[in-house]
Parts: structure tokens; sequence; C-alpha cells
């Protein structure tokens, strides 16, 4: 079985191939970072107009890229939500034309179920049933306990910004370019994050909740109070920055093995890239006897590999899929069965 995969809900155009057997067997991303950039973050309607420039000649770059064409696809899985509106009413709307005319069936994929089995398109795979996921990235940080596909349950989630939010913000405050995350994990690498005492907000509630709100605002303040803020003080207050985010993660993520009782984590979306979040994970790892799986970092931002994986999941469940859905900007995971 081939599915292609459609990716529009943000400032990604991307397109993917899944074939049973042999895995991704062609993609490509079109990035608007460049075009964002200048604004210091994504513009919904700039973000529908670029995927509706590149969506169409990037899908037939990728079919002719796997040697195939519409008869040979035996399904399209597109992200249906959450996201931007606009950016997924682009990519739904391509994906719908093109199955009518192709006669080929339709189904929407949650964004963040993507995200979840990313690491399955790895050769480590997934682990087994139940397992943690800690999805974490510009719109969302969530703890999910995983016991199959559709079977989620919400354990953990921020009660304000994200921390890929909480990256984005900060690095604005150290005059650097949007993306945030990426630029202050270049940064931090020549930084000494112990010359700045940040918070680590919510560390040790009793539950798996997250904030960063107060993290962003801390930063802010450090950054004015720093009588000489010159290069290395920017570099160690990107440093601590960093730090003080994965040390929240990484301890609300090892809770959250222990309360569930689950022995695997997996961790996906954007963030999941940073390389200290990864090396305070594998350290905790061992520590609490916890198994942790991460996607490859290709597969860590948003892609259309993953809807694909997800979406040929879900046709093998062999659910009945109907055509009355739509794009849903506010799509809970929850909903999902």
């Amino acid at each position: 079985m081939r599915v292609l995969g459609i990716e529009s809900s943000c400032d990604e155009t991307a397109v993917a191939i899944y074939e049973q057997g042999k895995g991704i067997i062609a993609e490509s991303v079109a990035s608007q970072i460049e075009t964002h950039a200048k604004f210091g973050g994504v513009v919904p309607e700039v973000a529908s107009r670029e995927h509706l420039k590149v969506l169409p000649s990037l899908t037939q770059q990728v079919l002719s890229a796997a040697d195939c064409d519409w008869s040979s696809i035996d399904g399209i899985a597109v992200t249906a939500g959450p996201g931007l509106m606009g950016a997924l009413l682009v990519g739904v709307t391509y994906a719908r034309s093109v199955g009518l005319v192709n006669n080929i069936q339709v189904l929407p994929v949650h964004h963040m179920e993507g995200h979840l089995f990313a690491p399955g398109l790895s050769d480590e795979g997934l682990p087994n049933f139940p397992f943690m996921s800690l999805l974490v990235s510009g719109g969302h940080t969530l703890l999910i306990r995983v016991d199959g596909l559709g079977q989620y349950k919400v354990v953990g989630q921020t009660i304000d910004d994200a921390a890929g939010e909480c990256f984005d913000k900060a690095a604005r405050v150290l005059g650097l370019p949007y993306p945030g995350g990426p630029e202050i994990a270049k940064l931090a690498i020549t930084g000494d994050a112990m010359q700045f005492k940040l918070p680590r907000p919510m560390l040790n509630k009793p539950n798996h909740n997250f904030s960063f709100s107060g993290l962003k605002t801390a930063v802010m303040y450090a950054a004015k109070g720093c009588e000489n803020f010159n290069a290395q003080a920017k570099a160690d207050l990107a440093a601590a920055t960093e730090d003080a985010i994965a040390d929240v993660l990484v301890k609300k993520a090892m809770k959250a093995c222990q309360d569930e009782c689950v022995s695997s984590l997996v961790i996906a979306g954007g963030v999941a890239a940073n390389k200290t979040l990864r090396e305070k994970l594998g350290q905790a790892s061992v520590k609490h006897d916890v198994q942790v799986v991460v996607p490859d970092l290709a597969y860590c931002t948003d892609n259309a590999a993953m809807i694909a994986y997800a979406g040929f999941l879900r046709f093998m469940k062999n659910d009945k899929i109907t055509d009355d859905w739509d794009a849903n900007p506010r799509w809970k995971l929850t909903d999902l069965t």
C-alpha cells in the first residue's frame, strides 16, 4: 500500500509517500522560515498563500522522485488539524480535489498523532504499548499516555506558553532571529548556564503540567538587569534558558512515566531536536530505567512523512472512512478513536 501524505498546518509545505514494507520512498519540504523571519513569527495569511503557491508542484516533484503517478497511490493522508485555519484549508482542499479527480480515498490526520508516531519511521521504531509521549513544539507542550492507535490520555500540558514559544520569545530578548529554538541552541554552545539563575516553573508541583510564561519573563529581566550584556553574557543567558527548559521537560516526563507505570518515553515535536534536551533525557533514562525513543532529526519538525505514516496506520486499521470531516484548527487529540 502506498499513502501520499500532505502537511500544511503552519509554515512548512510538505509532501511524502510511504510504501508498506519500504517506508518513505520520496519526500520534500518547502520551508517558509525566510519568508516569516522578517516578521518575527508566522503570519497566517502569508503562510496560506505560500502553501497555495508551492503545493501542486511539490506534489508532482515527490511523485516523480518516487517514480509514481496517481494511479499507483492507494490513499491520501492530509493534516486536517490542529493548526492555522487558512493553511489547513489549502492542504485539505488540494487533497480532496486530487482525490476526487483520481478516485483516491482521502483520510484526515491529526497533526499531533503524526508527531506521536514519527519515531516509527526510524530504524529503532516505536516501543511497545503503552508508552509516554512528550510532545513539545512551538505550539504544544503535552505529556500523553499512548495505549494504542487512537488511545490517548493527556496526563500533563502547559497552562500558558509552550516550550517552543518560550524559546522564540527568549530569542527575541537576545536579539536572535526566528525561529528561536535553533538559534538559542547555537549560541548556547559557547555559554555558561551557571552565570544566570533562572526559575524552573512548576518543577516540584505534584502534577505533570508545565508553565513557561514566568521563565520567559525571567529571561527578559535577566537581560535588563545585566550590567554588561555583551556577546558572552548573551551566550550565557542562552545556555541558562536552554538548561531551564530542558530541566523542567525532563523531570516532568520522568515523573509521568513513573506515575503512569510505563517504561518507555517517546519524544516528538520540533523541540525534540534540541541537543541539550536529548542529552538530559539520555542521562535521566539511565537513572530512572526508562527507554527514551527519539525520532530522526528530519522528523522532529513538521513534515509529511509522519502524516503519510500515521495515515498508513489508520488505513490499515480498516476504520470506516467517511467524507464527513473538514479542516479543524482546534481538533483535540483526545477526540480521536
